[in-house]
Order: C-alpha cells, then structure tokens, then sequence
C-alpha cells in the first residue's frame, strides 16, 4: 500500500469511526488517486482570500460540473453566476441577515446558483409537437437530482484546483425572491447557492456517521441504529464539541448536546413550509 492510500485510509477513518476493509492487490488502483484523497478529507470552506475567482476559472468549472451524469440525457439543470452587484448585494442580505443568518456568504468572492430547469423539456415538447406526458412529481424530482449532480460535480473540481465552497441550502428560505431576482421563468427553481473562493484558512473535516449506519446490503436495515447515532454523537462531541446548544430559550440547555440533539432542535422548529407552494406556483404538479 503507497503512502498516499495509507494517508487516505486514515483519514476515512477518523471521519467515520472505523477503518475501512482493505483493498486487495489487483481489486483496485495501485496507487491512491488524487481525487480519492481530496474527497476523503474535504470539508467545507467559509472563509475567503480577499482576491477574486477569474471569470474563465468559474467558466470551465461549470462545464466540468454539467458534464456529470444526467437522468436520461435529459440536461435538466443549469448554472447561474451571479456577478451583478444589486442582485449580489440583494441576496446576500437575504442570506446575511435574519434569524438562519450565514454571515460568511458576502465575503464569499463568487456567488452561483444551480438550478432544476424542467422548462427546456417542455420546450422541447411543443417544439417537436409532442405532448407532455410526465406532467407529475418525477419532472420536478429528476430536474432537481439533476441539479444536485451537477453541484456535487462542480465542488470536487472545485476544490481539486484549490478552491474553496459551501453549498447554501437557506436560499430556498427566499425562492420566490431569489427567482424573481435571477429571472427564472416557469419550471426552473433554484436547488442551492454556492459560496467561492480562494480559501484564507483550512477547513474542518466533519466527522459522518458510522457506515454501518449508512451502508446497506441488499436489505434496508435499522438494526442498531439508535446505538449508532449515540455512538456518532460522544465521539464528534469528543473531537469537535458543537460551540453553542440551539433555541435554549424553546428547548432548555441540554447536559449532554450531540449532533442528534441538534439536528432534533433544528427541524423541530418550522422551516421552509411554502416551499411546495412555491415549486406549485412555478407550474408543477406534485401528484
């Protein structure tokens, strides 16, 4: 086994608790594979280089990223950079400011948006003269899979060329606004943002749940799962103690306060409850 397999082995295992079978000669690569090391200990970055991303850079970027899979060849997602300053400065306090602020996000040097876009297939439609048969939950599903793919593809090239990102989820906290800004027509929503830039301080690696917890084998399986997650909260409480408990004033202060404790408190609380309203004025249907 080379260094660099062994350096990237140790990383998975201190991010999941336990070290991973080894790879028999002959069943996998001879040496460790870049992008193998740079997905073992990538963390997300918040904290940017003053200096700006080069147009061209975020160019090839993007078409590394809708190079990804894609349901069907179907290419439902597309990328929006943002680089006007009112619309920029408008999301940002959108994102910056209220009770889910990101106070990171304006110091993020470039701003996108991945998006589903199902509008290009109907287009498609009536330009073919075809009908539209799949008017259903699964248009809106497969372009917002498509999107995601494509945001996962644009953060490993990202970050294999030295980049810095976080992707932003509370956009869709503001998705009518944020379409309306962007100009998104009927049947194309925005999935996530994404924060970019020359990182100015190194990342931390979050610690993931154990793969026996994640990982199936031929059968969904919950056997032990509650002893798992306890498990996973002492040893991420252990190496990386969360700063402060969530909602003290809703929940109270918790003696022990793990990952489960908080992901509990965070979605015990309402949280984008327009947002199937939102997909539904855009023109889809949910059935």
């Amino acid at each position: 086994m080379d260094e660099a397999m062994r350096k990237m082995r140790e990383t998975l295992a201190r991010r999941f608790g336990a070290e991973l079978p080894a790879i028999a000669d002959g069943d996998g690569p001879q040496a460790c594979p870049e992008t193998w090391t740079l997905l073992a200990g990538r963390g997300s970055s918040r904290y940017f280089e003053s200096r700006p991303v080069a147009p061209a850079l975020i160019d090839t970027l993007c078409a590394l990223a809708l190079s990804s899979p894609t349901k069907s060849d179907l290419q439902q997602r597309d990328i929006v950079i943002v680089e006007n300053r009112a619309i920029r400065a408008r999301i940002d306090e959108l994102l910056a400011t209220g009770p889910q602020a990101q106070e990171w996000i304006p110091g993020a040097p470039a701003f996108l948006v991945f998006c589903g876009n199902n509008r290009r297939q109907r287009q498609i439609h009536a330009w073919r003269g075809k009908p539209f048969a799949n008017d259903h939950l699964d248009a809106f599903f497969n372009a917002a899979v498509d999107a995601g793919i494509a945001l996962a593809a644009f953060v490993t090239a990202a970050e294999a060329a030295g980049l810095g990102c976080a992707p932003i989820s509370a956009i869709r906290n503001h998705a009518a606004e944020v379409s309306e800004l962007l100009g998104l027509p009927d049947h194309v929503f925005p999935v996530a943002g994404l924060g970019l830039g020359w990182p100015s301080r190194r990342h931390h690696v979050s610690l993931r749940l154990p793969l026996s917890a994640t990982v199936h084998r031929d059968r969904f399986s919950e056997e032990g799962i509650e002893a798992a997650v306890d498990a996973y909260d002492r040893r991420r409480a252990a190496i990386a103690p969360i700063r402060a408990q969530r909602a003290p004033h809703l929940f109270g202060t918790a003696a022990f306060y793990g990952w489960s404790e908080d992901k509990a408190r965070q979605y015990a609380t309402p949280e984008r409850a327009d947002w199937g309203r939102f997909v539904r004025s855009k023109g889809f249907r949910l059935e």
